[in-house]
């Protein structure tokens, strides 16, 4: 489990990390949007209080509550199925992605009732109006490492 859990502790801490930086250090909090390499990269802030592409999103205490418990569940879950699979390397990373990525989402939540979202991209003509952050990105990564690299267990 040492692929596992080194590679959550290290998504949690660079998507930790791009945030404060992003967000509180460079004012994007306050200032909502800073062109990077525009349109391909955009710092643009969303403070997300539901679930991917905003879905559910409403002020509603229970909800943040809600989906905390949910993350928090997910992970463990995760943990304890790839332990118990004492799976291969590439799942034990792809499950560091998810579950590192969950938890970082999960900071934000506890920290600030949302999730901060601030990358945007863009391309060849084709506006992209939702915003997300690395938490996001290795979660699904990871979901797709754990689709591609754990099938059923073989028989001997």
């Amino acid at each position: 489990m040492r692929w596992a859990g080194g590679t959550a502790g290290f998504v949690f801490a660079i998507d930790q990390a791009t945030k404060l930086f992003v967000v509180w250090h460079l004012g994007l909090a306050d200032r909502l949007q800073m062109d990077v390499v525009a349109p391909y990269l955009t710092f643009r802030m969303a403070w997300n209080r539901g679930i991917n592409f905003g879905l559910f999103a409403g002020h509603d205490v229970a909800l943040r509550w809600g989906l905390i418990a949910l993350a928090l569940a997910i992970v463990l879950w995760v943990w304890l199925w790839v332990r118990e699979a004492q799976a291969g390397r590439r799942v034990q990373v792809a499950a560091g992605l998810v579950i590192g990525g969950a938890l970082g989402n999960v900071v934000d939540r506890i920290a600030y009732g949302a999730v901060a979202d601030f990358l945007n991209m863009s391309c060849c003509g084709i506006a992209n109006p939702y915003s997300f952050n690395i938490a996001d990105i290795a979660v699904f990564a990871g979901a797709l490492g754990l689709l591609l690299w754990s099938g059923p267990a073989k028989t001997p």
